[in-house]
């Protein structure tokens, strides 16, 4: 392995740590807690885009005007986390999973403009540390609104 791809990938062990939380927190929405850290969470199910294999993936979401939740794509080290590359990839074979219920299927639609602009004011006022961690990050986070 370069030098090169050691700066762009996490380590083993980093992936290794990130799936067992990611599974700790499934579990616990599963059975019933559908928050983290003071926010609600739900799990995405999506299909890997290279592997073709199912993804499960906590993720924090924020109530949608008409019902629907709104994600923030934050937290990829190099741009867009893996969870919404699978998503964006294999819209079609997208659903969530709430603390109560069976999954739902879901239409992934990534906002722009105003309507981001609108989403990502709801998002700060309700979390602040989201300003911060897009400030930090240097990059327009990708807000998409899930719908079923």
């Amino acid at each position: 392995m370069s030098t090169d791809s050691k700066s762009t990938s996490h380590s083993r062990f980093s992936r290794w740590m990130q799936h067992r939380m990611n599974a700790r927190i499934n579990r616990k929405i599963r059975g019933g807690n559908g928050t983290f850290m003071g926010m609600d969470v739900l799990i995405l199910h999506t299909v890997g885009r290279r592997s073709g294999q199912p993804r499960d993936t906590p993720i924090t979401w924020f109530p949608g005007d008409d019902g629907s939740w709104l994600l923030v794509a934050s937290g990829g080290k190099n741009g867009h986390p893996d969870w919404f590359l699978n998503l964006m990839a294999n819209p079609d074979q997208a659903t969530v999973q709430l603390p109560v219920g069976d999954a739902v299927a879901v239409t992934p639609h990534v906002l722009h403009d105003a309507e981001r602009a609108t989403a990502w004011a709801h998002i700060t006022a309700a979390q602040p540390r989201y300003d911060k961690y897009q400030t930090k990050a240097g990059r327009e986070y990708a807000v998409v609104r899930l719908s079923a």
